[in-house]
Formats: C-alpha cells, structure tokens, sequence
C-alpha cells in the first residue's frame, strides 16, 4: 500500500546572509514551523531557490534539515531538472539521509512531449525506492503533464502524488472528481487551496503557508472535518493576502515578510531574483499588522 500524503507541507524558503546559507536562521524557522502543525517540510523546492543552490549546498542542506527536523515530520528533498542523468545524480545525494520521498518538478526549458516525461519520471522511479511527488507547473517549464500521463505515472508503484499548479481549472477539477487510487493530489496553487480541498483534494504544498500557517491548517482540519463554515471563515482571511506574496517573484515577498517578522536575519535573495519594490514592501506591512 502506498502513503498518502495530506495535510498541509510548507516549501521552506533557503535563508542567505552575505551570499552564504544561514544556518542559524534556518534551524530557527524549522523549530517555528514544527510548531504550527504541518504535515511536512520541503526543502530545496523552487521556494527554496533550488536552481541557485550549489551541489555541495545541496548534500549540506539535506543533511542539516535531517538533523532539524530530527524525525518530528516527514521531509520531501526537491530534487528536479531538466537534464535527467543530472536529476538521478542528485537523487543519489538525497538517498543517503532518512527522507520520505522527493517532489520532482516537471523537466524546463527543453519542453520533453508526453513520452518524455515520461520516461524521465520513470527513470526516477526506477533508481529510487522514495516516494516520488511530481511537480505539474506550466508557466514556469514551458510543458504540461496532461492527466493521461498522470495517470500512466500513478502506475508506477513509487509515484506517490501530485503537486499540482497546473494553472487551469478543468484539468485539475477533471483530475480530482476522478483520481487515481492511492494517488495524493495536492495543490500548489495557493488561491485553490480551499476549492482543491472541497474537491476532495488531500492538501497542499503552499508557500503562502510561511505566513499564518496554522490558520491553514485549521483549514484543512475543519474541511476533513466537513465543517465547510469554519473552514470558509479562516479561508477568507487568508485569501486576502495570498496574492501579495506572489506580486513580485517568488520567495522574495515571503522573504521579506519573515525577516519583518524576526524569523530570518536578512530577506537576501540570490540573483537573478533582487529585492522586493518600496511598494509592494508598504502593502505587505499592511497585511502584516492585519494578520497580527
């Protein structure tokens, strides 16, 4: 029987401080979000600024996060890209420490048809025994997996789920009336948390989790629940601030917001990503003093 996955898994942002990693600030978001009652972290996503990250980076971070979290949650290692051998090499980094499984983005730029990926993603499968979530995100790679290919993916014993941020409705709602068995379908378009959960949804991978993370959390609970109300209310005070995070680049509002909150030493970014604008940095501290 494979795992399911649900609940709601925070894609954790890589602090830096003068161009190096902070290790400091990061153990101290850890030891934050362990608190809030999520299912799970996700290092080294796109959040995480994974395509800036060296490679001996990569195996450190691993390593540390391991240490962090120190078995109180599950850990999904981002470990994707669009050059396959590269992605297994990497993988085999990620397999020497006590993981749950990966989420593998989609391959980008090179824009593989249907057949493509899926012999990328069954390569994957094939070197690994970690569970295997696949990452669906169009407007960044350049390339949709269309359901059929899910489909033909959730076969694989160790393709567990599903980050979608496909960017279209139908296909999602199309997918989740009628998933696959055993198969996690979780969303990564934050503004559809509430709406993937109605749909019978099993969470979310949400970076806009970063801030107000209980609330949803509560979300979620109360939708498992069927206490629809209680988890509309809470929705509606979090749907007010998701789409400020996503206004500028991401991570770099939700970076700013959490060295606001003394969570980060420095809200630095790694170019090509810069600074958030003076503008958007008075709209967050709105939304800040409102979420208080």
């Amino acid at each position: 029987m494979r795992r399911r996955l649900g609940g709601v898994w925070l894609p954790l942002i890589t602090p830096f401080r003068d161009g190096e990693i902070d290790y400091v600030s990061y153990r101290r978001l850890i030891e934050h979000y362990l608190g809030t009652g999520i299912a799970g972290i996700v290092p080294l996503g796109t959040t995480g600024e994974s395509p800036t990250i060296e490679e001996a980076e990569f195996e450190e971070m691993v390593a540390r996060t391991v240490e962090y979290v120190a078995g109180r949650v599950p850990i999904l290692v981002g470990v994707g890209g669009n050059y396959t051998k590269k992605v297994l090499h990497l993988l085999k980094l990620a397999e020497k420490y006590p993981i749950q499984g990966i989420l593998s983005v989609c391959p980008y730029y090179n824009r593989p048809d249907q057949a493509g990926i899926y012999e990328h993603f069954r390569a994957i499968s094939e070197a690994t025994s970690l569970d295997i979530i696949i990452y669906n995100i169009p407007y960044r790679t350049g390339r949709n997996i269309e359901n059929e290919t899910i489909r033909s993916l959730a076969e694989l014993p160790n393709v567990v789920g599903l980050k979608d941020s496909c960017g279209d409705i139908k296909p999602t709602m199309e997918l989740l009336l009628d998933p696959p068995a055993e198969f996690s379908i979780l969303t990564g378009e934050d503004v559809l948390y509430y709406l993937t959960l109605a749909l019978g949804g099993d969470g979310g991978i949400l970076a806009s989790a970063h801030l107000a993370t209980e609330g949803f959390v509560r979300v979620y609970e109360a939708m498992k629940a069927n206490d629809h109300r209680t988890a509309l209310a809470d929705w509606r005070r979090l749907a007010r601030f998701i789409p400020l995070l996503f206004k500028e680049p991401n991570p770099a509002p939700i970076k700013y917001c959490l060295k606001r909150l003394g969570l980060i030493e420095s809200s630095e970014t790694r170019l090509p990503l810069v600074e958030i604008s003076a503008g958007l940095k008075a709209r967050l501290d709105e939304a800040l003093a409102e979420l208080a």
